[in-house]
């Protein structure tokens, strides 16, 4: 939905089962029309779509792309953004590190990515941007050295740019801007601002200003114009919280850097704070979020730097000196207190803010794909939760 300065506002279909594209469609048709009938009655309402591999393949097969379409129009729906982290199936499954497989440093990535613009080429309307959020490049444990980890960055960042140039000829036809959107997380190569910044100095534009004399024949200015155009980033609220940023100081040194923001995620990590009277019952409650189904990393601030478990396991087994734990695990949005456990809500209340009056990307998602493993009392009906978070962001707007 459109809300006021034109924001489109949505929630990401990643929270829905679909490793194939008949589950992927049955899912939104089931949960999509009831969640549009609540928050955008009347208004179009946007779909994050998140596809698989495998059903962004089936959805080229015969009439599915047609048919989907026609029910989009049908029940007053558009696309304009896409999950493209996931590669695989993304439920009822050990998915943990894998999430990145096959990461950016491979050809299936690249094929994927740019079946997927192709595809939201085609749904997305006529004279609105879209973007497509992004793994941030690989796994950063599968690189054991220093040379390995050069050669993932080398290798990443050439294929973005095979992307970028996909993005520009696709503009040039068409006159639609779609961008690719890298999104930062823990353990990922890129896990804070710093690192996006030194990945564009060091590899995305020496790399591209090379590449795109040859290919283009530009200039050193417009090869830099052109990457920064159409690789941006993906502002996932939860990640940055836990890198400890604050939204204002990382959006300022985007800026300076002509770094475009081209979608926020809108979403919370759970914050752990200690208190040496409540500890063991703290402990107990973070102990219900222990699930095997994906990595939630635990980051901790000591002397301004910031310390990062690769999964939770590691902590609850772990000591029990700290003041101050946050936790990859996205917690309803509208969630600020969950017992004596605290969520980043409050990240989320500065970004938004922040974008009021600085209008920074159109592209707002609501991403808690967690609703399957949160502890029981935290569960409700599916859509009836999608709405309230929807409904509590609006009300914040």
């Amino acid at each position: 939905m459109q809300l006021k300065e034109n924001f489109h506002l949505t929630y990401c279909t990643n929270i829905h089962p679909g490793q194939d594209w008949k589950s992927t469609f049955e899912s939104i048709k089931q949960h999509v029309p009831i969640i549009k009938q609540e928050v955008s009655k009347e208004q179009p309402f946007g779909l994050g779509l998140r596809l698989s591999n495998k059903a962004s393949e089936e959805l080229d097969l015969g009439d599915n792309m047609s048919d989907f379409k026609r029910w989009l129009d049908e029940n007053n729906l558009y696309v304009f953004t896409m999950n493209g982290f996931p590669y695989g199936n993304f439920h009822d499954e050990r998915v943990k590190d894998m999430v990145h497989a096959p990461d950016w440093t491979t050809n299936e990535r690249l094929r994927y990515t740019k079946r997927l613009f192709r595809q939201l080429l085609e749904l997305i309307p006529e004279g609105m941007n879209g973007g497509i959020s992004t793994s941030p490049i690989t796994y950063k444990y599968w690189h054991k050295t220093e040379r390995e980890t050069k050669n993932a960055f080398q290798v990443g960042a050439e294929n973005m740019l095979e992307v970028a140039k996909h993005l520009f000829e696709i503009e040039q036809a068409t006159e639609t801007y779609l961008h690719l959107d890298i999104e930062p997380e823990p353990d990922g190569l890129l896990e804070n601002c710093d690192e996006v910044l030194a990945f564009y100095s060091e590899y995305l534009l020496p790399l591209g200003t090379a590449y795109f004399k040859k290919e283009l024949n530009l200039n050193p200015e417009e090869a830099e114009a052109l990457i920064k155009k159409y690789i941006t980033v993906c502002y996932d609220v939860c990640h940055f919280a836990l890198a400890y940023e604050e939204p204002t100081d990382t959006f300022a040194k985007f800026k300076a850097n002509d770094i475009r923001v081209g979608k926020i995620q809108v979403s919370a990590a759970l914050k752990i704070l200690f208190n040496g009277e409540d500890d063991e019952l703290i402990w107990q409650e973070l102990s219900q979020f222990n699930e095997p189904t994906y990595l939630h990393q635990v980051t901790e601030k000591i002397d301004n730097q910031v310390k990062t478990y690769s999964d939770l396991p590691l902590v609850l087994e772990g000591d029990r000196n700290h003041k101050e734990l946050r936790a990859h695990y996205h917690v309803p949005i509208f969630l600020e207190k969950y017992g004596e456990l605290f969520s980043t809500q409050d990240h989320i209340l500065k970004t938004m803010n922040y974008i009021k009056s600085n209008p920074i990307s159109e592209h707002l998602e609501i991403e808690t794909y967690t609703w399957d493993v949160l502890p029981a009392d935290l569960k409700q009906d599916l859509s009836v939760s999608i709405i309230r978070e929807i409904e509590w962001f609006k009300s914040h707007m």
